[in-house]
């Protein structure tokens, strides 16, 4: 699963670079900025696919109906020009598809459509001052931002991969930790997501609080499904949700945890005769497509079922065999607590001075 020995050289130089990097914004060498308002990170210290996108969206749901203005700031990986600035909505318009904006960021935008807006920009800094300036922002949530050292936060939230929690604990290339464990000493929330597929829950609560060094909150979610529909519907869509596809299914998904699709379909009941995982942020073409459907003819499926971050790069290309989407949220098994450390965090967010 982890790559080999003969990258150690490479993962010693990455650590040395990412140590010295976080100790010289804690040293004040380096200028993290604050941009006058709420500022909540999410992120995580493994590479990969941990949960984020889902706990931002259940962020901007609880900022929202609090009168807060609030947008989503994401670096949108794997889009077209990644030094670009696109708004991918606005917060009430979409403005941007998945190979503008990126494809995580294009859900968000689906599914916060009416809730926030969101932006994708590598420097998220200029980013929040033009949408202070030019949207009349005054909450913002970084995707994948607990590496974005530049600007500060008022809630430092990490989500670990509850199947895979430290990467192999190996340090990138070698393995997938893009810091060390000791790194959680700065988070201030420790979100472990798919609790229900954990060996181990509490064993992994007392190791991560044990890692912050007793500062931060140990919290833990489920993934649940809410629906299956149709690819050409959009996510969320406030529609009933559709009947279910029919059985079995070729289960497929671009994904950095494509495990974890492929086991929740597994214990939601879906027979899936074959599976296939293509590279996270894969950008599908209409050869995929058709190499889909050859497979499901070759294994007897009746239907594809893939991810709502998959659906989002696939409503341009012709299916030959029903395609459905699986649509997830979560389940907290503390959400008051979250909640109350996300208002208390907003509460004290006036005390910040502009380094």
């Amino acid at each position: 699963m982890y790559s080999s020995p003969v990258l150690m050289p490479l993962s010693l130089i990455y650590g040395a670079v990412t140590r010295a990097r976080a100790a010289l914004y804690e040293a004040g060498a380096l200028t993290t900025h604050n941009v006058g308002v709420p500022v909540i990170s999410v992120g995580n210290i493994a590479a990969g696919g941990t949960g984020k996108t889902p706990v931002v969206a259940w962020l901007a749901r609880v900022l929202a109906p609090e009168g807060r203005r609030v947008c989503v700031l994401t670096r949108g990986y794997g889009r077209a020009d990644p030094k670009s600035r696109v708004v991918v909505s606005d917060g009430e318009s979409l403005l941007a598809d998945a190979r503008e904006g990126g494809d995580e960021p294009r859900l968000l935008a689906e599914m916060l459509l009416g809730v926030a807006a969101v932006v994708s920009d590598a420097d998220r800094v200029a980013a929040a001052r033009w949408a202070i300036q030019n949207l009349d922002s005054n909450a913002f949530i970084l995707d994948d931002g607990f590496q974005h050292l530049r600007i500060a936060r008022n809630l430092n939230i990490v989500t670990l991969d509850g199947i895979d929690p430290w990467g192999g604990r190996k340090l990138l290339p070698r393995g997938f930790l893009r810091e060390s464990p000791r790194s959680l000493a700065r988070a201030d929330c420790i979100i472990i997501t798919r609790a229900e597929q954990t060996p181990n829950l509490d064993a992994l609560r007392a190791e991560a609080r044990r890692l912050s060094g007793g500062r931060a909150s140990v919290l833990s979610c489920r993934t649940r499904t809410i629906g299956v529909r149709p690819l050409s519907s959009s996510a969320f869509d406030e529609t009933p949700a559709g009947k279910p596809p029919p059985q079995p299914v070729i289960a497929f998904c671009a994904l950095g945890n494509p495990r974890a699709f492929f086991s929740h379909i597994q214990r939601d009941g879906y027979q899936a005769t074959h599976t296939r995982a293509f590279p996270d942020h894969h950008f599908y073409t209409q050869s995929d497509v058709d190499s889909l459907t050859r497979e499901a003819a070759k294994h007897g499926a009746q239907a594809l079922l893939t991810t709502a971050k998959d659906a989002v790069k696939l409503r341009s290309l012709r299916f030959d065999v029903p395609c459905y989407v699986l649509d997830v949220d979560l389940e907290f098994d503390d959400e008051r607590e979250l909640l109350e450390l996300v208002r208390r965090s907003i509460s004290a967010s006036q005390t910040f001075v502009e380094k």
